[in-house]
C-alpha cells in the first residue's frame, strides 16, 4: 500500500518532533557525501569518528543533548518500505543530506500486546539541509528515498545507543521488543527481520 506523502512543514508532523534551524550543517552534510550510499540495501552506522570529530560535534554535545556524550552516525542506502518501527527512551536527531522521506507513527498506538496498525504511519517529505528532532515517543525506522533514489540521513543519539546488548532483560513484557541498547523494534512480517518481535499489522506501508 502505498502512502500520501506530506511537507515537514505540515503541522500533522508536530506531534512527532520539530525542523530545528540553529546549527550550521553544511560542513557535516558535505562530510556525509563521502559516505557510501548501497543502491539494493540500507546501511547504518551508529557512530562514525570522522563525523564526531567535526566542530558542529562539540556543538551537538554541549548544546544540542545539553552536555551528555552523543554519537553521530548515519543511515544511508536505498529504501521504499516501511518494515518496522522503533522508538529509543530519547529524541534521535536527523539531518536530511539529500531529499529523502521519514515514516512517522505514535508509540500510543502501540496496543497492549504490543502490535501496531500500519494504517496509522505518516509519511513526511524532508528536502536536503533539513535536521529534525524525532520525539522519543515518535516511532520511525529507516528513511526512505525519492523518485526511486538512494538517501543519506546524519543519525545523532546518545551515545552507545543501537549498540549490542550486554545484558539480553526478562524483567518486563516489552523486553521482547528489545533489539539493541536504547531500541525497542516492531518489525513487519514481511521484512523478516532476524530475531525482531512481528507485531505490525496490516501492510508494510509503500513509498511510491
Amino acid at each position: 500500500m502505498s502512502i500520501e506523502v506530506k511537507k515537514v512543514t505540515d503541522p500533522a508532523f508536530k506531534k512527532y518532533g520539530r525542523i530545528i534551524k540553529d546549527y550550521d550543517c553544511s560542513e557535516l552534510i558535505a562530510k556525509m557525501g563521502e559516505t557510501p550510499m548501497p543502491a539494493d540495501e540500507v546501511i547504518y552506522i551508529p557512530s562514525d569518528a570522522a563525523l564526531e570529530a567535526l566542530p558542529i560535534g562539540k556543538e551537538f554535545t554541549d548544546s544540542l543533548f545539553g552536555g551528555l556524550p552523543m554519537q553521530i552516525g548515519y543511515c544511508n542506502g536505498t529504501n521504499s518500505l516501511l518494515n518496522a518501527v522503533e522508538y529509543h527512551r530519547s529524541s534521535e536527531f536527523n539531518v536530511a543530506c539529500t531529499d529523502l522521506i521519514m515514516l512517522f507513527g505514535s508509540e500510543q498506538d502501540i496496543e497492549d500486546d504490543f502490535t501496531y496498525d500500519s494504517s496509522k504511519i505518516e509519511a513526511f517529505h524532508l528536502p536536503a539541509g533539513t535536521m529534525i528532532e524525532c520525539y522519543a515517543t515518535t516511532l520511525h525506522y529507516a528513511p526512505c528515498g525519492c523518485n526511486g533514489n538512494g538517501f543519506r540521513c546524519v543519525v545523532a543519539l546518545p551515545r552507545d545507543t543501537n549498540l549490542d546488548l550486554e545484558v539480553v532483560p526478562s524483567v518486563s513484557s516489552e523486553d521482547k521488543l528489545m533489539t539493541a541498547r536504547n531500541k525497542w523494534l516492531i518489525a513487519h512480517p514481511d521484512a523478516k527481520i532476524e530475531g525482531a518481535f512481528n507485531g505490525i499489522k496490516g501492510e508494510n506501508i509503500s513509498v511510491d
